[in-house]
């Protein structure tokens, strides 16, 4: 028998084994059972606790990465900022200093051209200048050559007096001399009229026989007279003809011309002049200078009294193509000069051209340049675009993270999971 306090009366009573242990057993499952529900309140407590620990640890994990995320792209999108606000400063200052070396190009430009069409002014002024120069020189040429030839026209009965003269002195002559002694005696006379002026009026000439019969002929004299710088100024081949009146057969003048022609050229003269007493009746010869040019070049045929006239009008003529040849020298001179000034204009123009070309594709390059670094730029934007997209789209993530995707597919918290149940 076992004896039971009763807790409440406090009497003692008396009860076999089997109700005992049935009693027992009551009292075992009840406390059990209490036992039991205290434990899973507990447990219920601390897995409650566990999770909002959990939650809390993960919460501000992720509060803390968010907020260094939050620095780290704060820092990023100011330091980009930065440098895009620095790039562009330096861009918009290449771009200004390039505007401003294009303004100065283009001043020097103008200035260049200024300068330049002054210049041309300058030197079209001169050259008018001495275009009227030279015009009033030739005005004064052309007076001071109406005048002399006024002079010698003046003198015109004088020479016809003295030809008058020569003629009856001439034919009082040929009475008394033999054909071949009358030319002889027409080729000293001639020479000893040109001895008389040698001194004074031809200083620098050569008069002497022509001797060289090599080609086969030869004519009677030559005339050459040179510049101080050795030009050759007037050449002449002379030639004296005469005959007597008892001569059987008569020469003409025209006989002896082509023959005249053919040794001036061997000769290289300039002129050719007969000298002739032949056909002293034909009055074609006896005006004066005849001018035989019409049938042989540059020559003509004079009485002895004409020998040196003709010799003075040609050498006076020659004299004046000289002047005039240095002149049109002169003044070709002057046109090759203003050429080349024009050559060096347009080389200016061109070089000038070529260098603002060149510039210009200088400047075009350096556009095009900030043109690529706008580009890149613009890309830098759109990452940090992009990437404020992906920070933006991880806070999204974080906000709907749940302790059930932590635990999915993840042992470990699942165990102590399991544990805390």
């Amino acid at each position: 028998m076992n004896e039971i306090i009763c807790p409440n009366c406090k009497k003692a009573f008396k009860v076999d084994e089997a109700s005992f242990d049935a009693i027992l057993k009551q009292v075992r499952d009840h406390q059990f059972e209490e036992e039991i529900q205290n434990r899973l309140k507990l447990a219920d407590n601390e897995k409650e606790s566990a999770i909002k620990l959990a939650e809390a640890n993960v919460r501000n994990s992720l509060q803390d990465q968010l907020a260094k995320k939050d620095q780290e792209f704060a820092a990023l999108k100011a330091q980009s900022e930065l440098i895009l606000s620095e790039k562009l400063n330096n861009k918009e200052s290449e771009i200004t200093k390039l505007i401003a070396k294009i303004d100065n190009i283009e001043v020097e430009k103008k200035l260049a051209v200024t300068e330049a069409v002054q210049k041309i002014e300058k030197e079209r002024d001169n050259l008018a200048n001495d275009l009227k120069t030279k015009e009033l020189e030739k005005q004064n040429l052309e007076s001071s050559l109406k005048q002399q030839f006024s002079t010698e026209l003046q003198n015109k009965d004088a020479i016809i007096k003295y030809k008058d003269d020569e003629i009856s002195r001439v034919k009082d002559m040929k009475l008394k001399l033999s054909t071949k002694m009358l030319g002889e005696t027409l080729e000293q006379h001639c020479e000893t009229e040109f001895n008389k002026l040698r001194a004074t009026a031809f200083q620098n000439a050569y008069f002497e026989k022509d001797n060289d019969a090599k080609t086969g002929s030869k004519g009677d004299f030559i005339y050459r007279e040179l510049d101080e710088l050795g030009n050759e100024i007037i050449s002449i081949m002379f030639e004296m003809k005469n005959e007597g009146d008892e001569t059987a057969t008569k020469k003409k003048n025209e006989d002896f011309l082509k023959e005249l022609d053919k040794d001036r050229n061997e000769k290289k003269c300039e002129f050719a002049v007969l000298v002739s007493l032949l056909e002293a009746e034909n009055e074609f010869y006896n005006t004066g200078i005849v001018d035989v040019s019409y049938r042989f070049n540059k020559m003509y045929v004079v009485r002895p009294q004409f020998f040196i006239a003709i010799i003075t009008l040609l050498r006076n003529a020659a004299m004046t193509s000289m002047k005039y040849k240095a002149e049109l020298a002169l003044v070709k001179s002057q046109n090759i000069d203003i050429t080349n000034f024009e050559e060096k204009m347009n080389s200016f123009k061109d070089g000038f051209a070529r260098n603002y070309d060149l510039a210009s594709r200088k400047f075009t390059e350096a556009i095009n340049g900030i043109d690529k670094t706008i580009k890149e730029l613009e890309k830098t934007k759109q990452a940090l675009l992009s990437s404020e997209n992906n920070l933006r789209l991880a806070n999204e993530k974080t906000e709907d993270l749940t302790i059930k995707k932590l635990t999915y597919n993840n042992p470990t918290m699942k165990a102590k999971f399991e544990e805390l149940k």
